[in-house]
């Protein structure tokens, strides 16, 4: 995968399982570079909560 340095990204997180991926994909994206800014809906907070992504995504 290319370098994504400069580059910004939103990351969405829904209701849905997968949803507890999310901080795995947010550090992988942030290895190559990138800024990440993470939306969660209410359905996607009944599966990871939001500060494991505040955290994991230093927004």
């Amino acid at each position: 995968m290319s370098s994504l340095t400069n580059k910004r990204i939103v990351l969405g997180v829904s209701g849905s399982i997968a949803a507890y991926k999310a901080p795995d994909i947010v550090r992988r994206l942030q290895d190559l570079g990138a800024e990440v800014r993470v939306i969660l809906t209410q359905g996607g907070a009944q599966f990871i909560t939001e500060l494991s992504l505040q955290a994991t995504s230093k927004n």
